[in-house]
């Protein structure tokens, strides 16, 4: 799958509980907290409820503390 997304842009993407849908395609999605891209290969953090991607755990946490989730 490695360079199957290189240099498409910012892909639209449908988060699910369990997986996700690319909607648009592209490379990467923005990081819903630090705003850093996140290369679609390496997407393992997001919140299907609110349609958030995440650039790891912590940024995910984070996110469930500004969202009042915790």
């Amino acid at each position: 799958m490695t360079g199957f997304f290189k240099n498409q842009g910012e892909a639209k993407i449908h988060f699910g509980a369990s997986d996700f849908t690319i909607m648009e395609t592209g490379s990467y999605i923005l990081c819903s907290v630090t705003g850093e891209q996140i290369p679609l290969e390496q997407l393992r953090y997001w919140n299907a409820d609110r349609q958030e991607a995440y650039k790891d755990a912590a940024a995910s946490l984070e996110g469930f503390k500004r969202a009042g989730a915790i």
